[in-house]
Parts: structure tokens; C-alpha cells; sequence
């Protein structure tokens, strides 16, 4: 029954001297310096959005990224396919927050 078992699948053990040779991969940064356009776009209403493009990686660290630029400023949105929308023209601050963080930004259109 347990033959195909091996140390990987051990979650207890009483052992004191059970030692795992289990190694942690390294863990990839956060938010790894990204290639970043900032587009302004109107919508039906006369209703401008900013959208973050260019993201490569991860869905988790889009969403920390888009989380991130909503709270510093203060408006919502949302992160779909890859992009960071956010509510209004924060162009300006997004473009900063962005460069503070270390991300080579551009604006583009709008």
C-alpha cells in the first residue's frame, strides 16, 4: 500500500530525528520590474478609464499591482485579461507610482 510513498508525501512525523530533504524553491519577487503603457480610454457617457498594459507574469501580482494603484489613488476598477483598469484619468499618478516602484512606464494614446 505504501510502497509508492516516499518522504515528499510524510506530513507528521514522531521521529526526532527525521530530517525532510525537502529544498523551498526561491521564491520569484513580487512585482518583477515590468514594461508598462498607461492608455487613457473614453467610454459611452463621456466616461474616461486609465488601463495598465503590458503586465507579463503571474494573475496574483497583476491583482496586488492593480489593488495597489486603486488604493493609492483612490478611485476603483478592476484587473481583466492581463490589464489594470482604473476608474478616471490618473494618468499622471499612476505614471509615478509606477516609476517609484521601479516599472519602465510610458503613456500612450489618449
Amino acid at each position: 500500500m505504501f510502497e509508492n510513498m516516499n518522504e515528499n508525501h510524510i506530513v507528521y512525523s514522531t521521529d526526532s530525528t527525521f530530517k525532510s530533504n525537502l529544498t523551498s524553491e526561491p521564491k520569484t519577487p513580487l512585482l518583477i520590474k515590468q514594461d508598462l503603457r498607461i492608455h487613457l480610454i473614453r467610454l459611452k457617457g463621456d466616461k474616461l478609464v486609465t488601463v495598465v498594459r503590458g503586465f507579463k507574469g503571474q494573475n496574483k501580482n497583476l491583482k496586488k499591482l492593480g489593488s495597489y494603484l486603486r488604493k493609492k489613488c483612490s478611485v476603483g476598477g478592476s484587473t481583466k485579461k492581463g490589464e489594470i483598469i482604473l476608474q478616471g484619468n490618473s494618468r499622471k499618478k499612476v505614471l509615478q507610482l509606477l516609476i517609484d516602484k521601479g516599472h519602465h512606464v510610458k503613456l500612450s494614446g489618449g
